[in-house]
């Protein structure tokens, strides 16, 4: 094995976890939940699945907690349960959380406000039940949602 190579290669990793990690301020990009506060690693996904050709670019890659990186898988779409449509999952790099996402009254679950919205909620299961509580203790000490 050439040392030099995989040094080289593990520190790029090591560079673009971080980067991708400050980029989205710690906190999943899909559920929001915060790294510092989870009792999981989060890690680096391939928006688009290496599996289905998805380069290992910073345009490609996004911040997640286990659970929604387990949910998503190498997933890219899943079905609207208004509509019964098949549409694509959330895209951080493309979508604002924002146009397709909103906190219910105590901040507890994310709804859906658009088909990907909602498609995402399902396929992602963003309203856990560990997560649904830790946004609630999170929100008493007024640390969520995050900024």
């Amino acid at each position: 094995m050439n040392w030099a190579y995989a040094r080289k290669h593990m520190s790029l990793k090591k560079k673009t976890k971080v980067a991708v990690a400050q980029r989205a301020g710690y906190c999943c990009e899909y559920c929001r939940s915060q790294e510092k506060f989870s009792p999981s690693r989060f890690s680096v996904d391939h928006i688009i699945p290496t599996a289905k050709l998805g380069e290992d670019d910073l345009d490609n890659l996004c911040y997640a907690c286990q659970a929604c990186n387990n949910h998503k898988y190498t997933n890219t779409a899943n079905t609207d349960p208004v509509t019964g449509e098949s549409t694509s999952l959330f895209n951080p790099r493309l979508h604002l959380w924002e146009e397709h996402f909103m906190w219910n009254e105590n901040k507890s679950e994310a709804i859906g406000i658009t088909p990907i919205g909602r498609a995402t909620v399902v396929k992602l299961k963003l309203n856990r039940i560990g997560v649904k509580n830790l946004r609630t203790a999170l929100r008493k000490l007024g640390l969520h949602p995050p900024d």
